[in-house]
């Protein structure tokens, strides 16, 4: 990049990610020897990235290598965020949009060089270098085995970039076996188990250097381990699939995990149960809110809130006044057009005045005086005047039907089709007048039951309570039957009413049906084909309508019908039941108890997740790499399969060397155990195994590297751009570091 855009771009990120890291800012020339300028040491993880002067104990800049580009709220201008947002971040930056975070990483290996630059600029600018121009050598920490094209375009990267004046590179699982040696902590012999974010390396090492050519790398690390036990606790709490993110199951992984000695009896003591499996498991509390609790409102809250429905009452009652007068508007107008028609058509004889009202829609004054009447009644109503009774118009015994009891061989065409309206309003009138009888015996029976009800209250109020629900009870109890039957009947039966077959043999469908499905096929069938012979004279008689119920499915037909009425009755006793006994609340067994429970307030232990078998689980993958899909020798296999590779001079060197374990996902309780259980198995009867641990498995790899870029081998083992274009690209293919401490 051109140095006047590099600078430009660089203080747009500086000021954006103060609010993203807070660390505090060095002056690299307080921290230089006299005359020369410190080493800068940068492990470049697949997790963190960790920056510093070679010349400090501890690293100055530990960030997260992931970047994003939000936008800011106040500009709408993108920005860049290197690492984890924080809190203030998410104020300054807009969020509501997805913002994909990237890593530079592919597993463990760098792709992503414009991501890798971001990284690199955030942690310089922390480090006080602006400008883009790094004046320091620079010892750069990358994986085992790196691609030339990586090494390649990384060197290319720290020489145009950022002008450095010299490079070197190293394995970061090395350099901490190198500080783990000066320390005394592990020899200069044996195997180095490196195990970090993305992947997982078996090293063997001679005399503090490894040989690559009898490595191995397994593509398994903490990313992997941490997305199977988020998959694991997802798959248990569904409920809280969302709550249980990567983080928090990193959280869980990073607090709680550990790994077995023996896998298949550890499982199988957690399936035994008892009071290990109790001790075993650990609690973890997700993030909840507590739901306000109820609040009594205040007087004037009271006072407030019957004012609002006063005046929404206010409003109502202006509404339906305004449409009542609307409504009478437009009768008014109705009646006066009605009553115009009889005036123009009075005096005229009846065929002028048919074909006048034709025109209209009317047929005939008298259907005009029908409107009328109507019409001036429901205006009497509406303007609360009252309205004297009158007998009904439709009374078949006040009704003439002339043609009637004529022959139709003495009418002509259009007197058959008088006969025939008059025939239908006769039916028609003699249907109302039943139907306004019927109601009337109801009415009037409804209201001796009431009295009777009444009478029963009034003489014995608990005795009547109590067969009251008694008999609300029995209701239930059989509409609640009715109602499993049908389910039960749905779930046999197909929807045409076939039912299942009871033989095992080849039968016909007719022997599958039962008589009542026959006969309901049969009536299909007839009605399907039946041509209309003769005069149609269905529904003269009332039981003709009757056949339906018999074509009907059994969810439709008599049984329904029957249903309806049971259900009717039933909200008739609840109601009665709440009349007489206020406290009365309708269960499903007709009992009085509640249907369904008022809803219980969530509290903190619904939000808990219990962590039991996960613990062990998702640390074993890299020992069993096919639990999730990857066909590859575990981390135990492998110890055996370098030992194999190694030649006969200096095997026995290094299988007794010991075991060096190094790297963030090697801090679990119980995996020194568990390698030395496995390395047994590849080791002759007998033979000492020695189990050692990294003083740091996260830092110890700068550390290493820190204390190596201040050795005076260091400048000898580092290259400068003009070395680099003269021996050109290739020559990084056979480039590597010699790891003594000086």
């Amino acid at each position: 990049m051109e140095p006047e855009v590099a600078a430009e771009d660089c203080m747009l990120q500086f000021k954006l990610r103060d609010f993203v890291d807070r660390a505090p800012k060095f002056d690299y020339a307080g921290t230089a020897r006299q005359g020369d300028a410190p080493p800068l040491v940068v492990d470049n993880g697949s997790y963190r990235c960790r920056v510093g002067w070679g010349t400090e104990a501890e690293p100055l800049v530990d960030v997260r290598s992931l970047v994003s580009k939000p936008r800011v709220r106040a500009t709408g201008h993108g920005g860049t965020i290197v690492g984890e947002y924080s809190g203030e971040a998410v104020k300054v930056f807009d969020s509501s949009r997805s913002t994909a975070v990237r890593s530079a990483f592919d597993g463990n290996v760098v792709y992503q060089f414009e991501t890798q630059e971001a990284v690199l600029d955030y942690t310089f600018e922390r480090l006080s270098i602006m400008g883009g121009r790094v004046a320091h050598p620079v010892l750069l920490t990358e994986c085992l085995l790196n691609p030339l094209y990586v090494r390649q375009k990384m060197a290319e990267l720290l020489f145009e970039a950022y002008g450095v004046p010299s490079v070197a590179f190293g394995t970061d699982a090395i350099f901490s076996h190198a500080f783990n040696q000066a320390a005394g902590r592990c020899g200069p012999d044996g195997l180095v188990v490196s195990s970090g974010h993305s992947a997982s390396h078996v090293i063997p090492v001679v005399g503090g250097n490894p040989i690559l050519e009898a490595s191995v790398r397994l593509p398994l690390g903490g990313l992997q381990t941490t997305n199977y036990l988020q998959s694991l606790l997802a798959l248990k709490y569904p409920q809280h699939g969302a709550a249980i993110s990567w983080d928090r199951a990193e959280e869980v992984k990073e607090r709680h995990c550990y790994v077995a000695e023996d896998y298949a009896q550890e499982l199988k003591k957690y399936q035994e149960g008892g009071a290990w499996v109790a001790g075993q498991g650990v609690t973890y509390q997700l993030p909840w809110v507590a739901a306000p609790l109820p609040v009594e409102p205040s007087e004037e809250e009271k006072a407030r809130k019957a004012e609002i429905k006063e005046r929404n009452r206010e409003r109502l009652k202006e509404m339906a006044a305004a449409k009542k007068a609307a409504r009478i508007t437009g009768l008014e107008s109705d009646v006066a057009g009605l009553e115009h028609l009889l005036a123009v058509t009075e005096g005229a004889s009846e065929a002028r005045a048919r074909a006048f009202l034709q025109q209209t829609g009317y047929q005939s004054r008298v259907e005009v005086g029908e409107y009328l009447a109507k019409h001036e009644a429901t205006l009497r109503r509406l303007r609360g005047e009252e309205v004297t009774p009158t007998k009904d118009d439709d009374d078949p015994a006040d009704m003439v039907f002339p043609l009637l009891e004529v022959p139709d061989e003495q009418l002509g065409l259009d007197e058959l089709a008088e006969k025939k309206r008059q025939r239908f309003q006769k039916n028609m009138a003699e249907g109302r007048a039943r139907a306004r009888q019927k109601k009337a015996e109801e009415q009037q029976k409804r209201e001796q039951e009431k009295e009777e009800e009444d009478t029963k209250y009034r003489e014995d109020p608990e005795g009547y309570t109590e067969a009251l629900r008694a008999k609300r009870q029995a209701l239930a109890e059989r509409v609640e039957a009715r109602k499993r039957r049908r389910t039960s009947r749905a779930s046999e039966e197909p929807e045409d009413g076939a039912g299942p077959v009871t033989g095992k043999g080849a039968t016909g469908r007719g022997e599958r049906l039962s008589a009542a499905q026959r006969e309901r096929m049969r009536l299909l069938a007839t009605a399907a084909f039946d041509k209309g012979k003769g005069e149609d004279t269905f529904g003269a008689d009332d039981a003709d309508w009757l056949l339906y119920r018999k074509m009907a499915p059994p969810s439709q037909g008599a049984d329904s019908d029957e249903a309806d009425d049971d259900e009717a009755e039933l909200a008739q006793l609840t109601a009665r039941l709440h009349q007489v006994d206020p406290a009365f609340q309708p269960g499903p067994s007709g009992n009085g108890a509640a249907s369904t429970p008022l809803p219980r307030r969530p509290t903190a232990e619904d939000f808990q997740i219990r962590v039991g078998t996960e613990r062990v689980r998702a640390p074993e993958i890299v020992f069993q790499p096919a639990m999730v899909g990857i066909d590859q020798a575990g981390l135990g296999e492998l110890l055996a399969v370098v030992l194999r590779r190694l030649p006969d001079v200096v095997r026995e060197r290094v299988a007794n060397g010991g075991i060096f374990l190094t790297g963030g996902n090697t801090a679990y309780p119980g995996l020194d155990v568990r390698i030395a259980a496995e390395y047994r198995r590849a080791r002759p009867l007998g033979a000492p195994v020695k189990i050692w641990r990294a003083a740091d498995c996260t830092l110890d790899a700068w550390h290493g590297a820190a204390k190596f870029s201040c050795s005076a081998d260091y400048p000898r083992q580092t290259f400068t751009k003009a070395e680099y274009e003269e021996r050109g690209p290739d020559w990084l293919r056979t480039y590597k570091l010699n790891y003594s401490i000086g």
